[in-house]
C-alpha cells in the first residue's frame, strides 16, 4: 500500500490508496472539498474517485441484500443496486442544473454532477457500513418481512444523511460564490464549512431532492426484487404493479 499523495493544494492525486476512501475527506474536510468543487480542482479525478467508491460499496451492499434469498440473487442484486443509482442520478440531474441556475448558483454540469455524487458517496458508504448489522439480523431473525423493512430503513436514513450534504454542498458553493475574486488561497475552508449550516436551502432544491427520492424509489420497485421473497424461485424482475410506498405498508400490516 502506498502513502497517500497530496498536490500543492492539498487535493489527494489520482492513484492513491485513498481513491476508495473519498469519503474520509468528504466528512473531515467539506470545506475544502467546496472549494475544490468551486474552483473545479482536478475535478474529473474527484468525481471518478467517488464514482468509484460509490459502485463499489453499493455492489457490496446489493450482495448483503440479495443474500437472504440465494447466491444468484445476491449477485443480481450487486448489479442492480449501483444501476438504481446510476439511473436515478441520470434522471435528476437535468432537473437539478436547471434549478440551480433558476435560484442563481450558475454551476456547470460538472460541479452539479459533484455534488450529486457527493451524496451518492456519502449514501452508499454508510449504507455499507450497515452492512455487518444487517447480516447479524438476516442470521439471528432471518424473517423476510423484517428484514425488508430493516433494509428499507436504512437505506432512507443514509440517503437523508447524503442528501443533506448536497443541501451544505450547495450552500457551500453559493457562499463561495458571493466572495467573487476572493483568491481560494485566503479562504478558509473549515470555517466555511463551520458556517455552512446557517444558511437555509433555497425552495427549488428541496423540491429536487424530493424529486430524487420519488424517482429513485419507483426506479427500485421496477428493479425489484432486491432481497427475494422467501419460497419463490430467482427472478431478475419482478412484473410491474403496485407502489414501493403501498407495499411497504401492507409488509408493515402483515408483521
Amino acid at each position: 500500500m502506498s502513502i497517500p499523495v497530496r498536490n500543492t493544494k492539498g487535493d489527494i492525486v489520482p492513484g492513491s490508496v485513498h481513491d476508495l476512501l473519498v469519503i474520509e475527506r468528504i466528512l473531515r474536510d467539506r470545506g475544502g472539498i467546496w472549494c475544490q468543487v468551486h474552483d473545479k480542482r482536478d475535478l474529473k479525478a474527484l468525481i471518478v474517485r467517488m464514482a468509484t467508491s460509490s459502485i463499489i460499496s453499493l455492489a457490496c451492499y446489493g450482495a448483503v441484500l440479495g443474500a437472504s434469498h440465494s447466491a444468484v440473487q445476491a449477485l443480481s442484486s450487486a448489479v442492480k443496486l449501483p444501476i438504481l443509482f446510476v439511473v436515478t442520478i441520470a434522471i435528476c440531474l437535468p432537473t437539478l442544473y436547471l434549478f440551480n441556475l433558476v435560484f442563481g448558483a450558475r454551476l456547470s454540469v460538472s460541479q452539479a454532477l459533484a455534488l450529486v455524487l457527493l451524496a451518492v458517496t456519502v449514501t452508499s458508504v454508510l449504507s455499507l457500513t450497515f452492512a455487518p448489522i444487517s447480516l447479524f439480523f438476516l442470521v439471528t431473525a432471518p424473517q423476510y418481512e423484517f428484514y425488508k423493512l430493516l433494509n428499507v430503513a436504512i437505506l432512507l436514513l443514509t440517503a437523508l444523511v447524503g442528501l443533506r450534504f448536497l443541501i451544505s454542498g450547495m450552500n457551500g458553493l453559493n457562499r463561495l460564490a458571493r466572495l467573487g475574486a476572493q483568491p481560494s488561497e485566503e479562504r478558509d475552508p473549515a470555517q466555511s464549512a463551520q458556517s455552512e449550516g446557517n444558511t437555509a436551502a433555497p425552495t427549488l432544491l428541496y423540491v429536487w431532492v424530493l424529486l430524487f427520492g420519488f424517482v429513485g424509489t419507483q426506479l427500485g420497485w421496477t428493479l425489484r426484487p432486491f432481497v427475494g421473497s422467501p419460497g419463490e424461485p430467482f427472478q431478475i424482475f419482478r412484473p410491474i404493479g403496485g407502489n414501493f410506498y403501498v407495499d411497504i405498508v401492507r409488509t408493515i400490516a402483515h408483521m
